[in-house]
This record gives structure tokens, C-alpha cells and sequence, in this order.
């Protein structure tokens, strides 16, 4: 018997989105991602260096780093979608609900989705600013 794909790794390093409303973004996104485990960690107000003439807000393990950059005053691009890894199947319905009640608007329940893979569990939902997201578990029930 061959051992079960880990899905739960990457390689990106972080990834920044750009909202037209930090502020909005920010009170959205605190509640939804704490809800998974992930934190604000740190907050760069507008010029902090030259390179950087706007304020942004990333999220994070806490004890490990931000990878989720929030961006203030730009545009949401179309079609954009952004999939969290959780460890377990109630952690996406904890998403989901959290999401809902900070007012996105759902787009899947939580639910398999094998035309991804057997054991692909997730949920989806449209941020306040039109963002895809979702919460998907990769282990089996």
C-alpha cells in the first residue's frame, strides 16, 4: 500500500492582493482567517520605505511569519482566487461560517469535490470585494 499524498505544502513564500479598501479588507479577513488559525501579524502604514508607498497588512502563522499580504488602494483583479489548506474537514465549515458572518456571500457549501481528488474537501465563498475563496482539507474523512 503506498502512503497518501502530503497536499498540504507549497512554495510559495507569501502572496500579496490588492483591495480598494484596507481597512474593509482587513475588518473581513481578521475574523474569517483567525476562525483557521491564521493571525494579523503585522500592519506597514503608507512610505515606510521607497518602494512601498502603500499600506499593507499581513497575515500569518504566529509563530512562523506573514504570507498573506493585504494591499491598499488597488484593484481586485477578475477570476482571482485564493484556496487556504486546513487540517481538517470541521476547520472548513468553521471557515465557511466565519466567512458568512463577516458578511461574504457563499459560493459551494463545504463539500468533496472529487473532480479534484478523492479526498478533496472544500468550501467557497466571495469576500466583500469579489474574491474567490476558500478552505480545503486534502485528507479523508
Amino acid at each position: 500500500m503506498t502512503s497518501p499524498i502530503d497536499r498540504a505544502g507549497s512554495r510559495i513564500d507569501h502572496l500579496n492582493i490588492a483591495v480598494p479598501d484596507l481597512a474593509a479588507a482587513v475588518a473581513f479577513y481578521e475574523p474569517v482567517l483567525a476562525a483557521i488559525g491564521i493571525t494579523k501579524m503585522l500592519e506597514i502604514p503608507p512610505d515606510a520605505t521607497p518602494n512601498q508607498p502603500t499600506a499593507m497588512t499581513g497575515f500569518g502563522l504566529a509563530a512562523v511569519k506573514p504570507y498573506f499580504w493585504l494591499i491598499d488602494g488597488g484593484t481586485v483583479g477578475s477570476n482571482m482566487h485564493v484556496a487556504f489548506t486546513v487540517d481538517s474537514r470541521d476547520d472548513v465549515a468553521t471557515f465557511y461560517q466565519a466567512a458568512l458572518a463577516a458578511g461574504a456571500t457563499s459560493l459551494l457549501a463545504p463539500a468533496v469535490h472529487p473532480e479534484y481528488h478523492t479526498d478533496y474537501y472544500g468550501a467557497f465563498v466571495l469576500d466583500p470585494h469579489g474574491i474567490n475563496l476558500e478552505a480545503v482539507c486534502h485528507r479523508p474523512a
